[in-house]
């Protein structure tokens, strides 16, 4: 990872990233993990995850405070949600940074949707975000402040179909950052979204990214070039340290300067 910002407020504190052992996840705990953060993530990946926590474990410089876990959890599942952050919190420290990446883009026809197709699609990509941001309220206003970061999608702004349970999840996203931002604001707890584009990972490479993607890609970026991983890492990091301290409620959007 070729990230050379180094943000001290983050030494030392407690990141909680969901979706952490892949793709943008798994960039997101290793730019904390390099900047000296106690980095807890969850995954439903256990030979990815448990990979990516040997890596770094086996990184880390002596005089680094950094460390990394990994905790299964099915996020879907609220109490276990519940449960798994209150154990990072006791293991590694009160949280003062939540990231929730955690999303499944799966492509599905609007015509063939069942109402418990569109129930598992907003809970895998909507509702653990607001139930995660829940859970790590009280360790925030403790601490006397935090950053909560809610990861949305450029999918939606750019009218792209074939995913309408992900699109409007991740349209839903913005709106709930609004208000938590609102209700988190006199506790010192800024909220605020970190908006992708079309990021070039493993699984989108592998699944999505054929010749014609591509040619939208071209089109729809002002930039040239990949998005990469740690393009958007590069974002929370500012996001979840103090030099962001007077940033909430927005939108930061890291697209390419897609149009």
């Amino acid at each position: 990872m070729n990230l050379t910002n180094q943000y001290p407020s983050l030494n030392g504190k407690t990141v909680f990233v969901s979706g952490g052992g892949s793709g943008i996840g798994a960039s997101l705990v290793e730019a904390f993990f390099q900047q000296g953060a106690k980095v807890a993530f969850v995954d439903i990946q256990r030979e990815a995850s448990q990979a990516l926590v040997e890596r770094l474990r086996g990184e880390r410089p002596e005089d680094s405070a950094a460390q990394v876990s990994f905790y299964y959890c099915d996020l879907t599942d609220i109490e276990s949600l519940r449960a798994t952050i209150s154990q990072a919190a006791e293991e590694l420290g009160p949280i003062s940074v939540l990231v929730n990446n955690a999303a499944n883009d799966l492509r599905h026809d609007f015509r063939e949707v069942t109402p418990e197709e569109w129930d598992r699609h907003t809970a895998v990509n909507m509702r653990h975000q607001f139930f995660a941001a829940q859970a790590v309220y009280p360790y925030m206003k403790e601490l006397g402040g935090g950053s909560i970061i809610n990861f949305g999608s450029m999918s939606w702004h750019a009218a792209q179909g074939g995913m309408p349970g992900y699109t409007s999840s991740k349209a839903a996203i913005e709106g709930l950052t609004r208000g938590l931002a609102r209700d988190m604001g006199p506790d010192s707890i800024r909220v605020n979204t970190l908006v992708p584009g079309w990021v070039m990972t493993e699984k989108q490479l592998r699944l999505w990214v054929d010749d014609s993607a591509r040619e939208d890609i071209a089109k729809g970026q002002c930039m040239k070039g990949e998005l990469l991983p740690e393009h958007v890492a590069a974002m929370a990091l500012f996001l979840a340290s103090d030099d962001s301290r007077m940033c909430s409620a927005q939108n930061f959007i890291v697209d390419g300067g897609w149009i």
